[in-house]
């Protein structure tokens, strides 16, 4: 048994087990204690961006803050934010003869990646942790990953949220589990919960 932190790239995990699911309504602590049910759970981080509604998606930042208000019902769990900018970009369009550009509205995630290396770095040398374990499959976490494996010593496990698992970091993880739709199925929060604001229930599309 080991006491585990655990830290959770959101987006990669939305983009690699959650997109196109019914399956968006996932207690990450259930999840985790399921995957890992030798180990205590000792913080859960969670690392997102908040996002705006779209005329293909109109109700997305208000599903997402539905999302985000139940994991605050969660007691170990901790929320960091980036942000998403966006900006216009010239691209050209593909199988068209002659070539023709257009400008199209670009949205990336920024910080979210940065913010869970830090978070990671400062807990492994501070001692916080007998093992971290991340969900993610970005193969730019391989660094911080080396370095609290090589470096520090101490393991560092991945739950990854696609089909493949990242070469990269692949070399430097103590363990790899795959993140499969049965244990998305089972992990989900109630379909209502309570806070201090009142009840609430799961977005109507998820």
């Amino acid at each position: 048994m080991a006491i585990v932190n655990l830290y959770i790239d959101g987006f990669n995990l939305y983009y690699g087990a959650l997109k196109r699911t019914p399956y968006k309504w996932l207690d990450l602590a259930k999840l985790a204690q399921a995957l890992l049910p030798s180990d205590t759970i000792q913080e859960v981080h969670y690392f997102t961006a908040r996002v705006s509604s779209r005329a293909y998606n109109p109700t997305a930042a208000h599903d997402q803050g539905l999302y985000i208000r139940a994991l605050k019902t969660l007691p170990n769990l901790h929320i960091k934010y980036g942000q998403f900018t966006t900006h216009s970009v010239p691209m050209y369009l593909t199988n068209v003869n002659p070539p023709q550009k257009v400008w199209v509205d670009k949205t990336e995630e920024k910080g979210s990646d940065v913010n869970l290396a830090s978070h990671l770095l400062r807990d492994a040398y501070g001692r916080r942790f007998e093992v971290a374990v991340l969900v993610t499959n970005d193969s730019d976490l391989a660094e911080p990953v080396r370095i609290v494996a090589q470096e520090i010593g101490l393991p560092v496990g991945l739950l990854n949220p696609h089909q493949f698992h990242s070469r990269e970091l692949r070399q430097y993880a103590t363990f790899i589990k795959r993140i499969r739709q049965g244990d998305l199925a089972a992990c989900q929060f109630p379909k209502s919960l309570t806070d201090r604001k009142g009840t609430f229930t799961k977005p109507s599309g998820w």
